[in-house]
């Protein structure tokens, strides 16, 4: 053994000590080993990242020379989060365990590889490209946001090629969705499940985190999902629930002959940390008068950001119209967008009825099959699954997909209702 080797072991021993004095009991792999799949079911917050990170950090460094994957919904998430993130790889595996032969001192930004000195290897896939899934083999895996994931194809590549050596594992991290692959393996003999809830982690949360989450969604059926980690059933008194959307989803990259797109807009009031979201969706029908849900841009954006964005998405989709409801932000919601783009095809709209009842010809739409996603929006059906009409949180992705859709369906041909 080098020198060079032997330090690197060293430095391996103490990231496996120090974890295992650190860590809750449930973030430590099962000493049980007879399990194929190690699914962690957990709320926001709870240490996901963190524990999946350490699993496969820990597993390459002390299996010399083997291949780990670990697959993420984006090529961003891998990079923000799985590798560059505060709790991702690099910030883990200690430098002298790095093969600085290889890129950047042992890691390649470019395809998400890293190398060790003991001749392992951990390569990043993003589940939006199942097909580089296909060919790839491994002996260990880490799926991070499963019920996030574009394409449920690229779980069954990955298991697939997790064929190498004496006991090839997978480890799950994931806040659950109702969705049939997650349902599919709470059941299965051969995983091990462990469930979490974001208050286990509140010595490593900031107390006004906690209290923000405790007062938004305590309660409420999303708090049970996303802080709980319940993998909820229909909602009583929810429009909508996820076989509806289940039974006509398509995948992301099948063609479709549009008519007509439309980037609709539901703005926040402020942009704070705690603020609610802009729901900003982009959706598209067909000369069949059948409905698309084509992206999700939602979030936590500034009012030059959202402009900016959902400017880009009406030219990268070549939508005919942005619509926007204006009831809190008036006519400043027009001058964002006017400002940069005086010429685009733009609308507002006018709530004056409640939300439930605005939905309502929306979710019959997707009863009658009419409506499809174009790949899973794990946010936005959260938010339709579990809406009964409370106030908080605001369903502002659930908002801006209604008003899209009822944009949409105004014509003639289409079920027609009015909007003043």
């Amino acid at each position: 053994m080098t020198r060079l080797q032997e330090q690197s072991q060293k430095k391996a021993i103490t990231l496996y000590t120090d974890w295992l004095k650190t860590a809750r009991p449930k973030q430590i792999a099962p000493l049980d080993k007879d399990f194929f799949i190690w699914l962690i079911l957990a709320g926001r917050g709870w240490g996901k990242t963190k524990t999946g990170a350490q699993d496969i950090s820990i597993y390459a460094l002390r299996n010399p020379n083997t291949i780990s994957a670990v697959v993420a919904p984006t090529f961003g998430d891998l990079r923000r989060v799985c590798f560059g993130g505060p709790s991702g790889l690099l910030s883990i595996i200690p430098k002298e365990c790095m093969d600085t032969t290889f890129g950047t001192n042992g890691f390649a930004a470019s395809n998400m590889e890293i190398r060790l000195v003991n001749g392992s290897k951990i390569i990043g896939f993003a589940a939006h490209s199942p097909e580089r899934l296909r060919g790839p083999q491994f002996h260990r895996a880490w799926c991070d946001e499963l019920a996030s994931w574009q394409y449920p194809d690229a779980f069954d590549q990955l298991m697939f090629g997790l064929r190498l050596g004496d006991k090839p594992q997978c480890l799950i991290t994931t806040t659950p969705k109702p969705i049939k692959i997650l349902k599919d393996l709470v059941v299965r003999h051969d995983v091990h499940l462990t469930k979490g809830n974001t208050f286990e982690n509140q010595a490593n949360l900031a107390d006004s985190a906690l209290e923000m989450m405790r007062e938004r969604y305590e309660g409420t059926a999303l708090g049970r999902q996303e802080l709980y980690a319940e993998i909820l059933d229909d909602v009583e008194g929810a429009l909508w629930n996820n076989e509806m959307i289940e039974s006509t989803r398509l995948n992301q990259e099948e063609e479709r002959d549009l008519v007509q797109i439309i980037v609709a807009v539901d703005p926040a009031v402020t942009t704070g940390e705690n603020s609610d979201e802009t729901g900003i969706m982009v959706v598209g029908k067909d000369r069949n008068n059948e409905y698309y849900v084509l992206e999700d841009l939602s979030g936590r954006h500034t009012a030059d950001n959202w402009g900016r964005i959902v400017l880009n998405a009406y030219y990268e989709w070549e939508a005919d119209r942005i619509i926007a409801e204006v009831n809190n932000g008036g006519d400043l919601v027009e001058k964002v967008i006017r400002d940069k783009d005086p010429n685009v095809s733009y609308r507002s709209v006018r709530a004056t009825r409640g939300k439930m009842l605005r939905a309502e010809p929306i979710a019959a739409l997707y009863e009658q099959k009419r409506v499809h996603h174009m790949g899973i929006f794990a946010e936005l059906e959260s938010q339709m699954c579990s809406y009964v009409g409370q106030l908080k949180p605001s369903p502002d992705r659930l908002d801006a997909l209604v008003w899209g859709l009822t944009e949409l369906s105004k014509s003639k041909g289409q079920v027609n209702w009015r909007i003043s």
